[in-house]
């Protein structure tokens, strides 16, 4: 048996949602996008100005932005690296892009 990562409540093999509490038991937690961290860096890194990385993760209105204005002169490429280094850069669902190793 294993227990809630969030009350401790004990749960069954294999549930993902704790019955006491309702927290999800997914590993990479609902807030973690499925979108790669190296591959968004590497798009970030390159073709940052173009926008690639902000296409990638799905926010294509801020991606022809940054495409027409040159990442906005580059503060946004700078902007968007801290914040996918600190783990606050989001896909276009909101979940965090973050390195899962």
């Amino acid at each position: 048996m294993t227990v809630c990562k969030n009350c401790g409540a004990e749960l069954e093999d294999g549930a993902v949602f704790c019955p006491k509490c309702g927290a999800n038991q997914n590993i990479n937690g609902p807030g973690v996008s499925e979108k790669e961290f190296i591959t968004t860096l590497l798009l970030l890194l390159h073709l940052g100005a173009t926008g690639a990385h902000r296409f990638y993760v799905g926010k294509t209105g801020t991606g022809v932005l940054y495409f027409f204005t040159l990442g906005c002169l580059g503060i946004g490429v700078l902007i968007d690296l801290i914040n996918l280094l600190t783990g606050k850069f989001t896909d276009s669902n909101g979940k965090i892009v973050k390195n899962s190793k």
